[in-house]
């Protein structure tokens, strides 16, 4: 028994006429083109993204581990299909850029609400970009959700308490001196160790994907404000100090 409609096809199933017409240039240019295939399949990364942390957090929260691995090792390759398309966004020169950089308006991809989302369901909860959308908005509304809602920093945090551990003020010194216990101790507590070794993934391949994102934005446009009004590479270069989990990279200086 088929599980799809009868006379389905590859086209209908992945609505590919919706998907196909949705790049569409303002310039004549060529290079245009991938300017807008590289920012919508980043979109459509980061949909999945959010699809797997809204299985990983609840799942690390009733401390279903093996089933939230799943979720988390899938999230840090997709994160680095992500860095690798930077790849291809470098391909575009500075010339080929400006030809084309006028008809962006005041979009930018720091305007991006998934990306934001991202950031919130991880942990890096700043609740000032949430002003950054209007009020009544879905996007919006998105972001106080995943400001109120528990991250997958406080799910990880949660399991560590019902293990017994004292996590005290869970500031990032009482953090690291809890997980410093399970990683001296990665035997009697292997499913916490192995949790932060997947946490660590995901916080390295953000750390690069911003790294990556720094060096593509100044090889095409150098030190230049960006669209949206921001600072640019300069303001990129600060997110490079950010980390989800600060606590198991500074844990490691104590091993």
């Amino acid at each position: 028994m088929t599980a799809t409609p009868a006379g389905m096809t590859y086209a209908d199933y992945l609505k590919l006429d919706q998907l196909l017409s949705a790049q569409q240039p303002l310039s004549p240019l060529h290079d245009e083109m991938l300017f807008i295939v590289i920012h919508q399949t980043k979109e459509l990364w980061m949909k999945q993204l959010l699809h797997e942390l809204a299985l990983a957090i609840p799942f690390v929260g009733e401390d279903r581990m093996g089933e939230a691995y799943k979720a988390m090792a899938r999230i840090s390759r997709i994160q680095a299909v992500m860095t690798l398309s930077w790849d291809v966004l470098s391909t575009l020169t500075p010339v080929d850029y400006l030809k084309f950089r006028n008809v962006l308006g005041t979009s930018s991809g720091f305007q991006s609400a998934q990306f934001r989302e991202i950031e919130f369901r991880l942990g890096l909860k700043e609740p000032n970009f949430v002003n950054h959308y209007e009020e009544g908005s879905v996007e919006r509304a998105r972001l106080q959700r995943a400001l109120e809602e528990p991250s997958l920093r406080d799910a990880a945090i949660g399991a560590l308490e019902r293990a017994g551990f004292d996590v005290g003020d869970r500031s990032v010194e009482a953090l690291s001196r809890a997980w410093l216990q399970v990683y001296r101790d990665a035997d009697r507590w292997f499913e916490l160790y192995e949790l932060a070794e997947k946490l660590v993934d995901i916080d390295d391949a953000l750390l690069a994907w911003r790294h990556k994102h720094v060096l593509t934005v100044e090889r095409i446009i150098g030190n230049r404000p960006g669209t949206g009004g921001s600072a640019g590479a300069p303001y990129l270069r600060a997110t490079l100090e950010k980390r989800v989990f600060p606590e198991l990279w500074s844990l490691r200086t104590e091993l």
